[in-house]
């Protein structure tokens, strides 16, 4: 995934940009970089945030930095942000989301001889792909929308530029950018979370596509927003922080009502209710109140040295990650019939892991409870899922093991039936995910259902990782 926050003020931005930028930790897996616009030149550094936070990584270099503009990133993979000199000027740029024809554009390049300076391990940095490709218009705003005509896939950027921020969200709205006012300024942010203790308040959601120009006394549309949006239902169900806000929507206030909907669904009788930690827990919230059950924490997570299990990049690292931040409580799990809410199940590799820990603490029964459909299809418009094998998505893997099909190809004509909740193959799946689990019973959010507990249009949801009914 990534996240985005830029700052243009009367006064210095620095503090402003460190720390908005620190509230978008939670999406991030790999890198972390800011740059500031003074009056001579930007300022960029950019770190690895594999085994450290942005926050650590970054403050021991703020005095090198002052200006009134800047932006900043939580990066998945591409070192970013980067400048880029052109006959636009000299500017800035950072990217959040997935450009699935980056070798065609490439080569493209390539054969027109422009060259790429931020190429590592074969591959071309998409965010610099991207700086090329606005380059080629007589404008930013031209620029952005020729992209955006070009690349499959999505993208959502900030660019730092001689004449403000230039912000553009993705042009289906899959993933948010949202401006903030203050007194001396505005801020513009992938989360909400980041503006409340900076002094922001919600000023204004970009549209699908649309491009604004942000300087410290107004914001001015550039591109007007299109009239077809489809965020990504996962910011809700599992990415989101819980104070976040997406097309005024309340993370948690989704989890909630998620919560809810699989309350109302579910007569199976339990003794406590809890939620995995910590995107799990609000579901499970919701879950508990609508059945009138007591809410417990038989599990708790290790906080002050271990981060969210997804942001290691090698596979075993996340594993152990998982392991050791999760810590049984064995009195409340002891002789008890235990049922737990989260937000989805991708590997299942960690979920079965804690189902053994659990039961060798002395779990009577283990019921699941997901929060959204299984993950059938890859997503093939965020970095969610990218270094994984269809194969390593656990609902596909089940699929693969009911039909007793080795080959992807041929396994490809019996998805769109397993994708239907109410098909029979649908429940041999969800048999053969329990079974692999070890839970005594799974059931999983539906469709229609997680999508009204987000309350927007139906077809202004991306669903894509489980019915493949989004399109570029």
């Amino acid at each position: 995934m990534g996240g985005l926050f830029g700052a243009i003020l009367e006064n210095d931005c620095v503090i402003d940009v460190f720390y908005g930028t620190d509230y978008h930790s939670h999406l991030g897996t790999r890198r972390g970089g800011m740059a500031v616009k003074n009056d001579e030149r930007i300022v960029k550094s950019i770190k690895k945030i594999e085994n450290g936070y942005f926050r650590t990584k970054l403050g021991t270099e703020l005095p090198r930095f002052h200006g009134k503009s800047g932006i900043g990133v939580i990066s998945d993979n591409d070192a970013q942000p980067l400048i880029i000199g052109s006959h636009l000027g000299t500017f800035a740029i950072s990217t959040v989301g997935k450009i699935n024809n980056l070798e065609e554009i490439t080569k493209e390049a390539f054969y027109r001889k422009i060259h790429f300076s931020e190429a590592g391990g074969g591959a071309v940095n998409p965010t610099e792909l991207m700086g090329m490709l606005i380059s080629q218009k007589e404008s930013f705003e031209e620029g952005i929308v020729h992209a955006r005509e070009i690349i499959k896939g999505s993208c959502s950027l900030l660019l730092l530029t001689d004449n403000g921020i230039i912000a553009a969200r993705d042009k289906l709205g899959r993933t948010p950018l949202v401006i903030g006012k203050k007194e001396s300024g505005y801020a513009v942010a992938s989360e909400t979370t980041s503006f409340f203790n900076l002094g922001y308040e919600i000023d204004y959601y970009l549209g699908p596509g649309e491009v604004v120009r942000v300087t410290p006394e107004s914001v001015q549309q550039l591109v007007v927003p299109g009239d077809k949006m489809q965020v990504c239902a996962f910011f809700w169900v599992y990415y989101g922080y819980p104070a976040s806000s997406y097309e005024g929507i309340n993370v948690e206030s989704v989890r909630y009502r998620c919560g809810r909907k699989l309350g109302e669904n579910d007569d199976v009788p339990v003794d406590m209710v809890s939620g995995i930690p910590d995107s799990g827990v609000g579901h499970a919230i919701g879950y508990a109140n609508l059945r009138r059950l007591p809410y417990a924490r038989p599990y708790v997570k290790y906080t002050p040295t271990w981060p969210r299990s997804f942001m290691p990049q090698n596979q075993s690292d996340r594993d152990l990650v998982a392991k050791m931040k999760l810590i049984p409580v064995k009195d409340l799990i002891e002789g008890s019939r235990l049922l737990f809410c989260d937000d989805s199940i991708v590997r299942g590799t960690q979920l079965k892991d804690n189902v053994k820990l659990l039961f060798k603490a002395g779990a009577k029964e283990i019921h699941m409870r997901i929060a959204c459909p299984p993950l059938i299809y890859p997503c093939p418009f965020l970095n969610f899922s990218t270094s994984r094998s269809n194969l390593d998505l656990a609902a596909r893997k089940a699929i693969h093991e009911v039909e007793k099909i080795d080959d992807e190809a041929l396994i490809q004509k019996y998805l769109t039936e397993y994708a239907d909740q109410d098909s029979v193959k649908y429940g041999k799946m969800v048999e053969n995910m329990r079974q692999k689990l070890g839970l005594t019973s799974l059931k999983f959010q539906r469709n229609q259902d997680m999508v009204e507990a987000i309350g927007l249009p139906p077809e202004n949801v991306c669903t894509h990782c489980w019915d493949e009914s989004s399109h570029y």
